[in-house]
């Protein structure tokens, strides 16, 4: 059970319901059908529904996911590895709920997935997939990325794709911390990926 009430449609502000559109009726909507962003009577579920309590913040955390998700350089597989890295870390159930599927579609492979579920670095992954996954470590455990890292990373993806990456980690922290913060969980009858 969530910290927040659940906002109905039909109870929004202006402001909010605006924003409730745009989440709702974006590429967002499109392209998630393998995981629920709406219940029955229209409400929003995981971060979303968090974000209608600042439409002005909230719109512009929306059009940021959006951005990483749908126009950016990084290949949707290392794009992936890194969300799911950030919801393993934080434990965070929603986001992996709704990003394992999408790594899976990305073709990361379901070993590079376990191992990530797990803590463990991939075995037997590819060149690009442990490098990724060597950058989000450094990055998230020791808030630096040291030379030979950041070069390797940067002759995979390039400058912009480094801005995406550290942004990719830095966006889908912010959401875990809403998810975490506001006790926010799955879809009823969903599976809990990390448990209470």
């Amino acid at each position: 059970m969530s910290r927040l009430p659940v906002l109905k449609p039909e109870n929004l502000t202006p402001e909010q319901k605006q924003l409730y559109d745009r989440i709702a009726g974006d590429k967002r909507r499109q392209k998630t059908r393998r995981f629920k962003m709406t219940v029955g009577d229209g409400t929003l579920t995981g971060p979303f529904n968090a974000l209608l309590f600042s439409p002005q913040v909230g719109d512009a955390v929306q059009q940021l996911g959006a951005a990483l998700r749908f126009d950016s350089s990084l290949p949707g597989h290392l794009r992936e590895l890194a969300v799911l890295m950030v919801a393993a870390r934080w434990r965070a159930n929603y986001e992996w709920y709704a990003h394992a599927p999408i790594a899976a579609r990305e073709e990361l492979g379901d070993a590079v997935i376990e191992a990530v579920k797990a803590g463990e670095v991939p075995r037997e992954a590819p060149e690009d997939v442990l490098t990724i996954h060597r950058f989000v470590s450094e990055l998230v455990e020791t808030r630096r990325v040291c030379d030979e890292t950041y070069r390797e990373t940067r002759a995979i993806v390039g400058e912009q794709g480094l801005v995406e990456l550290i942004s990719v980690v830095g966006y889908y922290s912010l959401l875990a911390g809403l998810l975490n913060t506001f006790e926010i969980g799955v879809p009823e009858g969903e599976d809990l990926p990390f448990g209470e």
